[in-house]
């Protein structure tokens, strides 16, 4: 119902866009084409004055009342078809009527003035029958014809119908698919910031380190003071980059297809190694214990996942037990899954307070992603250490 509400609203706007004089002299100019002729064969049959004028009067009436059908079909309809009762001349407009209202109304009021019509073409016929054709033909003519009218306008009104119904569809298909796009370009930008969380987070952890040396080193030699000024020179450059990067990708608003052109580093397993010196570097003690795990045999999701609960475990450490042992352990086979065990002492004294301020978000962060990857994360504060554990699915 509301489809068929929303079309009529539709061709009622373009009846209003139209200027109001051209529409009502369009119509009155048809039905008079069809009014005249019909005259015209009744001047002919009938020599009648009397019977001339009346069909003339009914026929200009006809043609008057015409337009009323675009705004009040039912009501037109209704009116001439009472003039058709009077003259064959009122005959045009009225099955016009009638098929306005059997394309713009339901079926029970197209039925209902297809009737009325039909009793005023009886009407009609007894009063003034027609000499080429038996009173029961011509009412059965009558009757096939309104029928014909009646099933032309529901035809027509359930095309209109669908073609509206197909136009919403394919509205709602636009918007749905815009939809789509909103959100994956917002998991893009939540997976990039995630990204920048994990990578900065290393990254700041270990100029914090260097920057705790220099300031409780003060008289450490001069060659290790100025190695330690690079560091945190070089790396606060390269976190400068890597956040600057970031932020232009989260700028852009299409980040998912500029996201690989931009060059962002998608960091796997293979370049374990080099993270492992990194927190070497910066005076952890890391000891890396890999259990024959080919990292080319990885899937690269799954490399790059494993990548980061390794960064992630190792900021922790440094943050909250700095100058601790770290221990990484990797174990795992193609079929079966790669298990991801890291651990360190605590301090004396429990846990320290944290040489880099955080919002302890990375654990949540490093969760979801485990997760989205198939697999599961747990870690776990003991008295003694403090033990980050994680298992994901290795497909064969």
């Amino acid at each position: 119902m509301n489809g068929e509400n929303h079309c009529e609203a539709e061709a009622e706007s373009v009846r209003r866009r139209l200027p109001l004089t051209a529409v009502v002299t369009g119509v009155i100019a048809c039905m008079a084409a069809l009014v005249a002729p019909t005259i015209w064969g009744l001047a002919g049959a009938h020599p009648s004055r009397g019977l001339l004028a009346l069909d003339i009067a009914t026929g200009v009436l006809g043609c008057a009342l015409s337009p009323v059908l675009l705004w009040r079909p039912v009501t037109g309809a209704l009116a001439l078809t009472v003039l058709a009762v009077l003259s064959p001349a009122a005959t045009p407009p009225a099955t016009l009527g009638a098929l306005q209202v059997a394309q713009r109304r339901g079926f029970p009021a197209a039925a209902a003035t297809a009737a009325a019509g039909i009793a005023a073409q009886a009407a009609q016929g007894l009063w003034r029958p027609n000499a080429g054709i038996s009173f029961g033909w011509w009412l059965v003519l009558v009757t096939v014809g309104y029928g014909a009218l009646v099933g032309w306008g529901a035809l027509a009104q359930a095309r209109r119908a669908l073609v509206c119904s197909l136009r919403e569809r394919a509205r709602r298909a636009e918007a749905e698919q815009g939809r789509r796009v909103a959100e994956a370009r917002m998991l893009e930008r939540t997976r990039i910031a995630r990204e920048m969380h994990d990578v900065l987070a290393h990254r700041l952890s270990l100029l914090a380190t260097y920057a705790g040396a220099l300031e409780y080193r003060p008289d450490a030699p001069p060659e290790q003071l100025s190695r330690a000024a690079g560091v945190v020179r070089a790396g606060a450059h390269q976190a400068l980059d890597e956040l600057r990067e970031v932020i232009s990708l989260l700028r852009d608003e299409d980040p998912a297809g500029d996201h690989d052109a931009a060059g962002w580093p998608q960091a796997v397993l293979a370049d374990l190694p080099r993270l492992v010196e990194e927190s070497r570097d910066a005076g952890g003690q890391v000891r890396l214990r890999d259990g024959v795990v080919d990292p080319a045999a990885l899937p690269a999701a799954m490399g790059r996942t494993a990548y980061r609960v390794v960064q992630e475990g190792l900021t922790n450490a440094r943050k909250h037990a700095s100058g601790e042992p770290v221990q990484v352990v990797l174990e795992g086979r193609p079929g079966s899954r790669l298990v991801i065990d890291i651990r360190n002492p605590l301090p004396a004294g429990g846990a320290a307070a944290p040489i880099a301020p955080g919002a302890g978000t990375g654990l949540v962060g490093l969760t979801e992603r485990v997760h989205l990857a198939g697999g599961e994360l747990d870690h776990e504060l003991t008295a003694a250490e403090f033990r980050l554990r994680a298992w994901l699915p290795w497909p064969a």
